[in-house]
């Protein structure tokens, strides 16, 4: 009785021919999860100054107005990096741009809310009523996130109702200087534990934000 099978040979070109393929799959695999995460995080900047454009934040008779500008800003929860959005809106002031759960943004894709608890993710919330999309140090390995530029002193930027970025000195101003308004690039450094770093840019004035070495995302 005949039998058809595979020769040794055979079996051995599939494997190689397997290894070949998987070699040049996995560099891909890295660079499509760093392309995620650039977008993710560019959409959510772009989201914020959306925000600022849409919904005024001035207040002309309080003093304090400027903290309410609309903000992201980047903290750690589980040793891992995420991002939230907000608006102070109570203007009760904060050192590092930090908002309530209340004052957040809702993630336009999931209608959840774009905020975490630095020390607990969650807080007094569930993971459940938190987006996703905002755990990027889980989602796509983000181990660090390192501002320069005109931002090198924070984790942080808020844009006003014009759309032009601001730094430090808005979150607790006691009366409107513009004092973090920024007027040279604002960069922001992702590293990511496949070890490919990606920078996004925010241009003084118009705010545009755009990934480094990709002027046109």
């Amino acid at each position: 009785m005949k039998r058809n099978a595979f020769t040794m040979l055979e079996l051995v070109m599939v494997i190689i021919v397997m290894g070949i393929l998987a070699a040049l799959a996995i560099p891909r695999l890295e660079r499509d999860l760093q392309q995620e995460a650039a977008d993710n995080i560019l959409s959510a900047i772009r989201w914020t100054q959306h925000l600022a454009l849409l919904d005024d934040k001035h207040k002309f008779n309080d003093p304090k107005w400027e903290r309410r500008y609309w903000r992201i800003y980047f903290g750690t929860c589980d040793g891992k990096p995420f991002y939230a959005i907000g608006s102070d809106d109570n203007m009760d002031g904060s050192s590092n741009a930090r908002v309530d759960s209340t004052e957040a943004a809702l993630d336009p894709s999931t209608g959840k809310l774009m905020w975490a608890h630095d020390s607990s993710c969650a807080g007094s919330l569930t993971l459940n009523d938190l987006s996703p999309n905002i755990f990027i140090g889980k989602r796509y390995g983000v181990k660090s996130v390192t501002p320069g530029g005109a931002c090198s002193s924070n984790k942080y930027v808020a844009f006003d109702h014009l759309g032009r970025p601001h730094g430090s000195g808005f979150s607790n101003a006691t009366h409107p200087v513009h004092a973090g308004y920024l007027s040279s690039t604002c960069t922001l450094t992702f590293d990511l534990e496949s070890g490919n770093p990606f920078t996004i840019n925010i241009e003084p004035e118009t705010g545009y934000a755009y990934i480094d070495g990709q002027d046109d995302s």
